[in-house]
C-alpha cells in the first residue's frame, strides 16, 4: 500500500469515526449537560419551548429540567393547573421533539417546599406545615403526601420518557415549624425530620422505574442522615457565586458517595426587572463549572429562575386567601442569549471561561462590533448593578440615588450609539432592559426627594408632572417590551408583566394627584 493510500485510509477512518456527531466537538467533561426552565410565571408558548430547545441542542445541551409547575394538566388534581397549562398533547409532542434533538426532558416536581399552587387549594389544606404560610407540606402527613404525589409522578412518568424525576426539595425554611415536628426534631432532629420524608418520595420515584434527583441545599445543611437515601438518588449542587459551604459542610456531600450535578445560574436573587448581575453570572459560569468538572460532578445544570418562588398573598378574610402573586420578576429569558452561549462555552472543557475574551468574541461574531465597540457594550452591562431599598443604595462604596441615575442614563446611552450589523432584535433586549433600569432608578430618585425633609407641598405639581411623563414612557417601554417578546409569552402573560411592573408609578401618581 502507497504512502498515500494509509494517508486517505487514516482520514476516511477519522470522517466515518466522526458520523453520527455532525462535526467533531470537544469532548464535554459533564455526562449530563443540562438547563433548567422555570415555569412558575413567564410561561412560554408551545412554540417558543420548542425553538428554544432547539437553540440548546445547537449548543450542545442534552438535557432539559422542566419545572412545570401549574402549566402539567395534571388529570387527578385539576386544580392544581393554571390557565396557562399545556395540553397533555402539547407535553408528549414536545417531549418527542426534545428526544429528536438529542434532548432529555426531566421533569422537576416540587413535592416539599415551593408548593403554593398545590396548598392553597382546600382539597390539600390538611397537608400544610402552617394554615397561612402554604409554602411547604408537612413531613409528617406520610400517607396523604404520598398518595399525592403518588398520583402527581405516576402522570409524570406516563409522559417523561427521562430515568429519572427532580423532586425539588430545596429551601424547606418552615422545617420543624408546626408542634408535631418540633417533637419530632427534639427527638431526632431535623436531619432525620427532612431524609425521611424525602426518602418516602424517593421510594415513589424508584417504583415507578425512575432515578431521583434533588436539590443539595438542605441535605448540606443537615447531612446526619444523608445515608438513609436510596443509594441511587442524585444531588444537585446549587451555587450562584458563593463559598461551597455556604449552606454547610460541602466535604460531607462530597463524601457521601452519591451522583452529584453542579448548577450555576443566569438569573437569580436579586436580579428582577430593574437590575441584572451580568458580570457576577458570567463569574459564577467561569468559576463553578469548572469546580464542578474538578470535583467530579457527573452533570451540570444551568438554573434560569423567573421568579424567587416567594409569593405575596391576598386574603379576603383572615382565613382565606383569594390569590398569591410572585414578589420578584425577572426579564424574561429571550435576552439571555449571551449567558446562553457563555454557559455553553465553558461545558466544552474544563479551562474556565475567558469573559473578556468571550465576549469580544461574541460580539463581533453576533453584532459586528470591534474591540472597541465590545468593550463599550460590556461595561455599560456591568454599569453600577446596584439595588436600592429604603432610599439606600446598596453598593460597596458610598453612592446616591442621583449618582445611580446618571450612571444608568450614561449606560443606557451607550447602548444605543451601539448600532449592530446583525441580530439587531436581539440586541434590543439590552436596550429594553437598560431603558426598564433607567425607568426605575428616575422613580427612585423621585422618591428620594419627596421622602426628604424638605420637602414641601409646592412641589407637588412639578413631581406630578414627571410621574406623567414617565408614565407616557411607560407606554412606549410596554409596546417595546411586547415587540419583542410577543412570539414568547402569552398576550395576557404580556400584560400582566407591563402592569406589575409599572404599578408603583401610578399608584403614586394617583395619590399625589389628590392633595392638589
Amino acid at each position: 500500500m502507497t504512502k498515500f493510500k494509509i494517508v486517505l485510509l487514516a482520514l476516511l477512518v477519522t470522517v466515518y469515526s466522526a458520523r453520527g456527531q455532525g462535526t467533531i466537538k470537544q469532548q464535554s467533561p459533564f455526562i449530563v449537560t443540562g438547563f433548567h426552565l422555570d415555569l412558575r410565571i413567564q410561561v412560554m408558548t408551545m412554540d417558543a419551548l420548542k425553538a428554544f430547545a432547539l437553540k440548546l441542542s445547537k449548543d450542545g445541551i442534552n438535557t432539559l429540567i422542566m419545572e412545570w409547575e401549574g402549566t402539567y394538566p395534571f388529570e387527578k388534581h385539576p386544580l392544581i393547573p393554571n390557565r396557562y397549562a399545556y395540553t397533555k398533547s402539547e407535553i408528549i409532542s414536545f417531549i418527542k421533539y426534545c428526544t429528536d434533538l438529542g434532548i432529555d426532558v426531566i421533569p422537576l416536581q416540587q413535592s416539599f417546599g415551593h408548593v403554593e399552587y398545590i396548598l392553597r387549594n382546600d382539597r390539600y389544606k390538611d397537608l400544610r406545615e402552617d394554615q397561612k404560610d402554604f409554602s411547604q407540606v408537612c413531613p409528617l402527613q406520610t400517607e396523604q403526601d404520598k398518595a399525592l404525589f403518588t398520583d402527581l409522578y405516576t402522570e409524570l412518568a406516563a409522559t417523561h420518557t427521562s430515568k429519572y424525576i427532580h423532586i425539588g426539595g430545596d429551601e424547606t425554611y418552615l422545617l420543624g415549624h408546626d408542634e408535631r415536628c418540633k417533637l419530632m426534631v427534639a427527638k431526632e432532629g431535623k436531619s432525620k425530620l427532612y431524609i425521611d420524608y424525602i426518602k418516602m418520595l424517593c421510594d415513589i420515584v424508584i417504583k415507578l422505574g425512575k432515578t431521583p434527583v434533588l436539590w443539595a441545599d438542605i441535605v448540606l445543611k443537615y447531612p446526619d442522615a444523608i445515608k438513609l437515601l436510596p443509594k441511587g438518588t442524585v444531588f444537585v449542587d446549587w451555587n450562584y457565586g458563593w463559598e461551597m459551604n455556604r449552606f454547610g459542610a460541602h466535604q460531607k456531600l462530597l463524601e457521601s458517595g452519591y451522583e452529584i450535578w453542579g448548577a450555576p445560574a443566569l438569573r437569580s436573587s436579586p436580579d428582577n426587572y430593574f437590575l441584572t448581575e451580568w458580570a457576577k453570572h458570567f463569574k459564577n459560569i467561569r468559576d463553578f463549572v469548572p469546580a464542578s468538572a474538578k470535583l467530579g460532578y457527573k452533570g451540570i445544570v444551568m438554573t434560569s429562575w423567573s421568579t424567587s418562588g416567594q409569593y405575596s398573598p391576598v386574603f379576603e378574610s383572615e382565613e382565606e386567601m383569594t390569590e398569591e402573586y410572585a414578589i420578584r420578576h425577572v426579564y424574561p429569558i429571550s435576552g439571555f442569549n449571551i449567558l446562553i452561549a457563555a454557559y455553553a462555552e465553558s461545558i466544552k472543557s474544563t479551562t474556565p471561561l475567558d469573559i473578556d475574551a468571550f465576549i469580544t468574541k461574541y460580539c463581533k461574531d453576533q453584532y459586528g462590533f470591534d474591540a472597541e465597540e465590545s468593550a463599550k457594550f460590556w461595561k455599560s452591562l456591568k454599569t453600577a448593578p446596584y439595588e436600592i431599598v429604603h432610599g439606600k443604595v446598596r453598593s460597596p462604596m458610598p453612592l446616591t440615588v442621583k449618582q445611580l441615575l446618571d450612571s444608568t442614563r450614561t449606560a443606557a446611552e451607550t447602548l444605543y450609539d451601539l448600532h449592530p450589523k446583525d441580530n439587531k432584535e436581539e440586541f434590543e433586549h439590552y436596550r429594553l432592559m437598560e431603558g426598564i433600569r433607567l425607568h426605575y432608578v428616575q422613580f427612585h430618585e423621585i422618591l428620594e426627594r419627596l421622602n426628604a425633609p424638605s420637602f414641601t407641598p409646592d412641589q407637588v405639581p412639578g413631581i406630578l408632572q414627571e410621574l406623567k411623563n414617565m408614565m407616557m414612557n411607560e407606554t412606549v417601554l410596554d409596546m417595546h417590551f411586547n415587540e419583542l417578546n410577543k412570539n414568547y409569552l402569552n398576550p395576557s402573560e404580556l400584560k400582566q408583566e407591563n402592569d406589575l411592573r409599572n404599578m408603583r408609578v401610578k399608584l403614586l401618581y394617583e395619590r399625589l394627584s389628590r392633595t392638589k
